[in-house]
C-alpha cells in the first residue's frame, strides 16, 4: 500500500518530517511490531536510570495518523501536566508497554552508561508480545537480539521513541517523589535528584544518602571526606 503522505514528488527529507517515518521505514521492510525505548536518569546525581519501551498499534501509510494526533513529543519539551495528561493516551493506546530499572548500587557497579544500556534492554524484556523490531534513542545500540536501529536525537525523530521517553520521565519523577518523604532534607521533588545549586549545597550540609551515586563529581569530593 503506498504511503499517501510520503508521494513519490516528495524529497526523502520531506518525508523525514512525519515522526512516524522511522517506524513506517520498518514496516515498509517487513517488521510487524515496533517498539520505541528511551531512558530517564543518566544525569542526575541520585536515583535510579528508568527506561521504558513503547509498542503502537502502526500500519503502514495513513491508518497510523491516530497516534500522531495524540501530542506526544520528546518529553524534555513538556510540562509535567503534559506529560500526565499524554501519558494517559499512550497507555490507552499502545499495544505494550515496558519499564527497566537500574537502581544506584547496580549503577556505580556499571557505570551509569552500561545501568542505562541494561535498563532499556530490561524495559524491552517487559514487553509482551516481544517487537521485532527496536528504535532505540542515542548512538548505541543495546544488549538484546532483537534487530534494531540507534537514532541520535531519536526522541525527537520518532513518535515511539517520545512515547517513551514520557512514560520513563514520569516513572522516574513518581520514585524521585517517593524518596523525597524518605530523604526530605534534599528535597528530591524539586529537582529529581540533579546537581542544582540546592542541591549540591544539601548534599554538602547533609552528607550523600543511600541513593545518592557516589562516584558522581559533585557527591565523589564528599563521600570521600567521610572515608
Amino acid at each position: 500500500m503506498q504511503d499517501t503522505r510520503c508521494k513519490k514528488d516528495l524529497k526523502l527529507a520531506d518525508c523525514r518530517l512525519q515522526i512516524d517515518f522511522y517506524e513506517q521505514e520498518a514496516l515498509k521492510k517487513g517488521f510487524k511490531t515496533i517498539a520505541g525505548v528511551d531512558e530517564a536518569g543518566r544525569g542526575p546525581l541520585a536515583g535510579p536510570v528508568v527506561a521504558a519501551a513503547v509498542i503502537f498499534p502502526f500500519s503502514l501509510c495513513n491508518e497510523s495518523d491516530g497516534i500522531l494526533n495524540l501530542g506526544i513529543k520528546d518529553s524534555k519539551k513538556l510540562t509535567a501536566v503534559q506529560r500526565e495528561n499524554i501519558s494517559l493516551k499512550i497507555f490507552q493506546n499502545a499495544v505494550s508497554i515496558g519499564l527497566g530499572i537500574v537502581w544506584t548500587d547496580e549503577i556505580e557497579r556499571l557505570n551509569v552508561l552500561n545501568a542505562a544500556q541494561k535498563a532499556m534492554a530490561d524495559a524491552v524484556n517487559r514487553l509482551t508480545p516481544s517487537p521485532d523490531f527496536l528504535i532505540i534513542d542515542g548512538p548505541f545500540k543495546i544488549p538484546h537480539t532483537t534487530e534494531q536501529l540507534p537514532i541520535i536525537k531519536g526522541d525527537s525523530l520518532s513518535v515511539s521513541i517520545a512515547a517513551a521517553s514520557i512514560i520513563a520521565k514520569i516513572a522516574r519523577d513518581r520514585i524521585m517523589d517517593g524518596y523525597h518523604h524518605l530523604f526530605p532534607e534534599y528535597e528530591f521533588k524539586k529537582h529529581k535528584g540533579y546537581g542544582t545549586p540546592k542541591h549540591l549545597e544539601s548534599i554538602k550540609m547533609h552528607k550523600p544518602s543511600p541513593i545518592h551515586r557516589k562516584s558522581f563529581k559533585g557527591v565523589k569530593e564528599i563521600a570521600f571526606r567521610q572515608l
